[in-house]
């Protein structure tokens, strides 16, 4: 995967702030995002992302949201 910068979102609770990267709170929502060309390291990232979610609550809808130009077919079966 190739190295990107990933905002950090603050949550306030009131216990304080809490510092996240924006892809960790976003599956904290259960909302996975696939932004980059999908190969094999980028298809078990979000397939791992998957079975969290679905593991941690089965009756959760889970989002996932596509921005990619595509890529390897065989990565992309693995995540349909």
């Amino acid at each position: 995967v190739t190295n990107y910068l990933v905002p950090t979102v603050v949550e306030q609770t009131n216990r304080g702030e809490r510092a996240f990267d924006l892809y960790s709170r976003l599956l904290k929502e259960n909302i996975v995002f696939l932004g980059t060309p999908i190969d094999d390291t980028v298809a078990n990232l979000v397939c791992a992302q998957l079975l969290h979610l679905e593991s941690e609550n089965p009756d959760r809808d889970i989002s996932l949201y596509i921005n990619s130009p595509g890529g390897d077919i065989n990565s992309l079966f693995a995540i349909y």
